[in-house]
């Protein structure tokens, strides 16, 4: 556990400042009908229309943005299940610089396709063999390439904590806020906003039944690894909380939740149909906890990040059943 924040309350004001103009500002979207169905005042931060379509783009810019020329002109290496993959390979673009990026052979196409398309280089390896984090650095190393992780690093975290700090200057005091968690940055960014401008709300994190490593490490009080999750919520199959992400989210986090797959399913369902909106089944899971009544109790205003919308059509009707 770090001795000093590795994210505070400023950094993310100035990772809002930072990229201004190149991300999205999304909509904060609410429905009587699932009020109704959950019996609390939900607004849903709409990160799924994010470009890239997730909250990654915001990390990754203000990353790559605050590179030097000269690590600029070499590139940029990253390792992500796709969305993060995506960001980078985007704020690459965006800034003149190339990616080359490990993925996981099982990544779906779609996220594979939408990352090649905005120029990166594809490398990719089996997530239940390969150290993505081990090759990642490696792959770096060689290539002379500046890496910058998917949560492990402050800028990443700070920047991803802008979407929180956007709905809470947009809604207004909340009780809770509940993110998903895969390896913690976005949570960890969140937390640190939402509790510097409302220190009394409840900051819930929600992670996939098969894949509780950041519950159990907080249970335990130290972070603490489990066999790689197999989940349909790909960008929450994390093994192991990062380091500094866990420094922050055993402060600020107050409790984890668990979905299952059905009810991520459920929950891109509801968001299909009666709230006419696309989200990936990690880009789910926290609409899928409020649904099922998690945290019990609800609070009664609750501020839900739909963390991204990155899936194609085949997949989001096999998902679904259609």
């Amino acid at each position: 556990m770090t001795s000093t924040p590795p994210v505070t309350l400023e950094d993310v004001r100035d990772a809002a400042a930072q990229i201004e103009g190149a991300a999205h500002r999304t909509p904060v979207l609410r429905s009587r009908t699932l009020d109704s169905l959950v019996g609390a005042e939900v607004l849903l931060k709409c990160e799924n229309l994010q470009r890239a379509g997730a909250f990654k783009f915001r990390g990754a810019y203000n990353a790559a943005s605050r590179l030097s020329p000269e690590q600029l002109a070499r590139g940029i290496a990253t390792y992500s299940s796709g969305n993060h993959a995506q960001a980078v390979a985007l704020a690459a673009w965006e800034l003149g610089t190339t990616a080359v990026i490990l993925m996981p052979e099982d990544t779906p196409r779609s996220k594979l396709e939408a990352t090649a398309g905005y120029g990166a280089e594809i490398l990719t390896y089996d997530r239940y063999t390969g150290d993505r984090v081990a090759l990642g650095g490696a792959l770096a190393a060689e290539r002379g390439l500046t890496l910058i992780p998917p949560y492990e690093h402050p800028h990443i975290m700070a920047g991803q904590g802008t979407a929180a700090l956007e709905l809470i200057e947009e809604a207004g005091e909340l009780d809770a806020l509940v993110a998903p968690v895969g390896g913690g940055g976005l949570i960890a960014g969140s937390a640190t906003a939402a509790k510097g401008l409302l220190p009394g709300i409840r900051v819930i994190g929600v992670e996939p039944e098969a894949g509780d490593d950041t519950r159990r490490s907080l249970e335990a009080g130290g972070r603490v690894s489990i066999p790689v999750p197999r989940t349909i919520a790909d960008g929450l199959a994390a093994e192991t909380p990062g380091e500094l992400t866990f420094s922050v989210n055993r402060r600020l986090v107050d409790e984890i939740v668990l979905v299952g797959d059905d009810g991520i399913r459920e929950a891109m369902r509801l968001a299909f149909e009666r709230l006419k909106t696309v989200v990936e089944p990690s880009g789910a899971a926290a609409l899928a906890a409020v649904l099922a009544g998690l945290p019990d109790p609800l609070p009664s205003r609750i501020g839900v990040i739909l963390s991204g919308g990155n899936i194609g059509a085949q997949r989001f009707a096999e998902l679904l059943g259609g």
